[in-house]
């Protein structure tokens, strides 16, 4: 099969543009031990874009956008309070809101004769489909949150850090859908967590970029889904940099005590 890298294109940087963000991201998210936010934010944004398009606005129109930020801007100021008031269960509380948002959008979608492929775009995405002039809106928001995760990251706060990470995943999983957005977030700070602090940030965006990459070419190869494709090849190619990550200045020769 023919690979038509005008198709290819967009979608490799509509992955490229999810990475920016949720590669440092997804380091903050492990080191606090919330793994599942970015599944329930993404599902609640989702739930919002389904709301306003039950409401009959246009899916690419500004009133989607806003029914999405606003959406995951009030599931990012429920997890502020309820990891200030219950620390200790937050995790099974974000577990809990993914489950409503997820089985809102069922509910909302019920009546709906294309309900079960609306849910499959939300869930899997269309990122073969991407069209550039997405990209643009996308690049501006992704710079702004950049800058401020840059200069701010230390003095966010519980809400400044959940409101970035709504923003960034609501325009994430329109892009790219709900699987890609999290493995885009998760499995890069897991196979990096064994590089030093210079080397991890870099080797991240590398895993993330050459994932997307493959995974793009492959399923362009075989015909087969785009997203599942790339989701598979973020995971290989993670346990492949996991497995290289040098140890005590000697890479392969060492293995940590939780790789043995």
């Amino acid at each position: 099969m023919n690979i038509d890298l005008s198709l290819l294109l967009p979608a490799f940087l509509a992955g490229l543009l999810v990475l920016a963000t949720h590669v440092p991201m997804g380091m903050q998210v492990l080191a606090r031990g919330i793994v599942f936010i970015d599944l329930a934010v993404a599902q609640i944004a989702g739930l919002g874009v389904i709301a306003a398009d039950r409401l009959g606005f246009e899916s690419q129109g500004w009133a989607v956008q806003l029914a999405a930020v606003s959406a995951a801007l009030a599931g990012a100021a429920i997890l502020t309070f309820t990891e200030k008031r219950w620390p200790e269960v937050q995790e099974a509380l974000i577990g809990t809101l993914f489950v409503l948002a997820a089985s809102g959008g069922a509910l909302l979608l019920a009546d709906n004769p294309h309900g079960g492929e609306h849910l499959k775009d939300l869930l899997v995405g269309q990122i073969l489909w991407v069209n550039p002039s997405q990209l643009w809106p996308v690049a501006l928001l992704t710079a702004v949150l950049l800058v401020a995760w840059g200069r701010w990251r230390d003095r966010l706060g519980r809400f400044g850090f959940y409101g970035l990470f709504a923003f960034a995943v609501t325009a994430s999983v329109q892009l790219v859908g709900v699987y890609l957005v999290f493995a885009s977030l998760v499995i890069p700070a897991l196979a990096t967590r064994h590089y030093s602090q210079r080397q991890r940030l870099p080797v991240a965006y590398l895993l993330g970029a050459a994932s997307y990459a493959a995974g793009l070419a492959i399923s362009a190869w075989a015909d087969l889904p785009p997203g599942a494709v790339i989701v598979w090849s973020i995971a290989l190619l993670g346990t492949f940099f996991y497995w290289a990550a040098p140890v005590s200045g000697n890479p392969l020769l060492s293995v940590p005590p939780d790789r043995v």
